[in-house]
């Protein structure tokens, strides 16, 4: 089995992430994997620097970023009371790599409020070439779900099938041995093949 890494938090997550993006190709090509994302918090200051070292390996980068989504209807109103939510998404192809810059450029330049957010809105105006993903616990989806409003998790996940497009957006399965992210798979598990939404 070919495994490929499609949320990974490097150096460039500010505060969060510290994996050396020189080591991290090295490891990779060890292990024998063909390609790997990066999908930092909030930006995409690594991708020179990612397509560089990836390419001198002979591994295949795959853009994405993991964004930041703010519960009100415009990202460039006034942030206080807001909150947000998590959304992985991978560029496609140019376009979406395209779509991806001018998604972050505006959620640094006009959302920023704590973080660097855009809405719901802005994203589907900006979707094209871009794949969702449910995100960690810290999602839409995921907080839906973890509450028991599976009705409610439905309605999202539609919603952001509707933005990226039928067989664009998926259900993110992660296991690191923590006991909610171990709920979380259980309701998950259930939910999806109720709902029908592919995992990944």
């Amino acid at each position: 089995m070919n495994l490929r890494i499609l949320h990974l938090h490097t150096e460039y997550s500010l505060l969060d992430g510290a994996c050396d993006l020189t080591k991290l190709v090295d490891r990779v090509a060890a292990l024998g994997q063909t390609s790997v994302a990066m999908t930092d918090h909030g930006n995409i200051y690594g991708a020179v620097h990612f397509f560089e070292a990836a390419k001198a390996k002979g591994i295949k980068p795959i853009l994405g970023c993991e964004l930041y989504i703010c519960k009100h209807e415009d990202h460039r109103a006034p942030g206080e009371g807001d909150e947000n939510n998590h959304l992985l998404v991978l560029a496609e192809n140019e376009e979406g790599y395209r779509n991806l810059v001018r998604i972050t450029s505006e959620a640094s330049l006009h959302g920023f409020y704590r973080k660097p957010r855009v809405s719901k809105r802005y994203l589907a105006e900006n979707s094209k070439g871009l794949i969702g993903f449910s995100g960690c616990l810290s999602g839409e989806l995921c907080e839906e779900l973890m509450a028991g409003r599976y009705e409610k998790a439905k309605s999202v996940a539609q919603q952001y099938e509707d933005i990226f497009g039928k067989g664009n957006f998926f259900l993110e399965i992660q296991d690191q041995g923590w006991s909610r992210r171990s709920k979380f798979m259980r309701r998950s598990s259930a939910w999806s093949v109720r709902a029908i939404f592919p995992w990944l």
